[in-house]
């Protein structure tokens, strides 16, 4: 049996942690930060993130802003998140809901975007390889003169080997993503560009850095190319300004979206 003296101390321990409860909080803490309590008032903003303190992660997803581009559209996206319960008309929280086309901003295509046999099979945004979506990814720079034709894939050297390929363009340099008209002369993936990537490389995710990565004149000729395998994964809209050409570590994750053929999608890049 423990001796008197230890019951003695555990009561007045348990005696502490009451009076304790009692007064609001653990003495290590802060009173104000008690969930009843009023809030302190905040004088500063939260910063936006692009490339985090560490300088290793690189966002390259482009935040959804009212004036975003929409494609075929001069009109911008207009407020894809709509706040309808909130705490400045009385209600006991904040809560949004979105409303958005899924091929809006940074996004990826499924191969049922273009084949409706494929939307009919099931080979949907849930059915992407993540694996594909995420590992060791080359950032090249496409000149600047023209489209991407297969005389242009020719001269970037790409080496077999290489799966996971971003290509950044004039579109970055112009900086189409950044303006509300949607500017149809964008650069993008001619039909034969497409076909000599698909036929002499061994690239699976193409990212680009507007809306669509085929060109207007071929935008479904080039889709069909790269999606008729649906081995081949593309990611558009990315943001590359600022960031070098070399090699990264890419991370793209899509929403689970079952039934849909395309998805917004976060992707960064780790140095």
């Amino acid at each position: 049996m423990a001796p008197p003296h230890t019951f003695l101390l555990a009561f007045l321990l348990q005696l502490s942690l009451v009076a304790l409860a009692l007064q609001g909080a653990h003495p290590a803490y802060d009173d104000s930060l008690l969930c009843n309590a009023e809030p302190a008032e905040i004088s500063f903003k939260p910063a936006k993130l692009d490339e985090y303190p560490s300088g290793r992660i690189i966002d390259i997803t482009h935040a959804y802003r009212a004036d975003m581009p929409k494609f075929m559209s001069a009109d911008g996206i207009g407020n894809v998140a709509r706040l309808h319960i909130s705490m400045a008309n009385g209600s006991l929280y904040n809560e949004s809901e979105l409303k958005i086309n899924v091929h809006t901003g940074t996004h990826v295509d499924a191969p049922g975007h273009m084949y409706q046999e494929y939307y009919e099979a099931g080979f949907d945004i849930d059915n992407l390889d993540l694996e594909v979506l995420n590992g060791p990814a080359l950032l090249v720079d496409v000149p600047r003169d023209k489209n991407i034709t297969a005389e242009v894939m020719e001269s970037l050297h790409i080496p077999r080997g290489v799966r996971r390929v971003l290509f950044r363009t004039l579109n970055t340099d112009r900086k189409l993503m950044w303006k509300k008209e949607c500017d149809m002369s964008y650069v993008g993936f001619m039909k034969d560009g497409a076909q000599w990537l698909v036929d002499n490389t061994d690239i699976k995710l193409v990212g680009l850095d507007f809306l669509s990565v085929a060109a207007f004149d071929d935008l479904i000729p080039a889709h069909l190319v790269f999606l008729k395998s649906r081995d081949i994964i593309l990611v558009e809209a990315l943001k590359l300004d600022g960031v070098k050409p070399r090699i990264y570590s890419l991370h793209c994750l899509p929403l689970r979206l079952v039934g849909a053929e395309g998805s917004p999608i976060r992707c960064i890049l780790i140095k």
